[in-house]
């Protein structure tokens, strides 16, 4: 018997199976989340800590890398801000809530995470930027982030641009 509706059928897509998410990426998510709060609320932080470590995601964080992360940017938020202005096409205060956060999480981890390869720092806040940010924040995230590489981490990016 034919079947006599317009409905096309096709092959079931296939599954690809997704990466999972690594520790590290789950603590940036998290730190995220924390600095958003800091910066829109100006919440304690030490309370903000709090929340965080008892949400359900912080069993799949790297807890020492989201502390040293998290600790570390609220520290240095002025100077880490000092360090991004120059790179920017408006002042500081006209960034997205989202965005500001990404570039000072990501600016702390070029300065103080050396063993992590700048592209990594960058790619990661992109896909931060992505998930979180506006509809375009990523591309501008990644320019800010590439300019500021090359002051930050100018030899490995000499050496990385050497190398294509």
């Amino acid at each position: 018997m034919k079947d006599s509706s317009n409905a096309t059928t096709s092959a079931p897509k296939k599954m690809v199976p997704s990466k999972p998410i690594s520790k590290r990426r789950r603590s940036r998510e998290l730190v995220l989340q924390g600095v958003y709060q800091w910066r829109t609320v100006r919440g304690a932080t030490e309370l903000i800590e709090i929340q965080l470590r008892e949400s359900d995601i912080f069993s799949k964080v790297d807890e020492k890398f989201f502390t040293l992360l998290f600790r570390g940017v609220l520290k240095d938020a002025a100077i880490l801000e000092k360090e991004i202005q120059p790179f920017l096409d408006r002042p500081l205060k006209d960034l997205s809530p989202v965005e500001i956060s990404i570039l000072l999480l990501s600016t702390y981890e070029l300065v103080n995470f050396v063993d992590t390869p700048y592209r990594a720092i960058i790619n990661e806040a992109i896909e931060l930027a992505r998930s979180y940010g506006g509809t375009d924040g990523y591309k501008y995230v990644n320019g800010v982030l590439d300019k500021l590489a090359v002051v930050l981490r100018s030899v490995e990016v000499k050496s990385s641009s050497s190398r294509k």
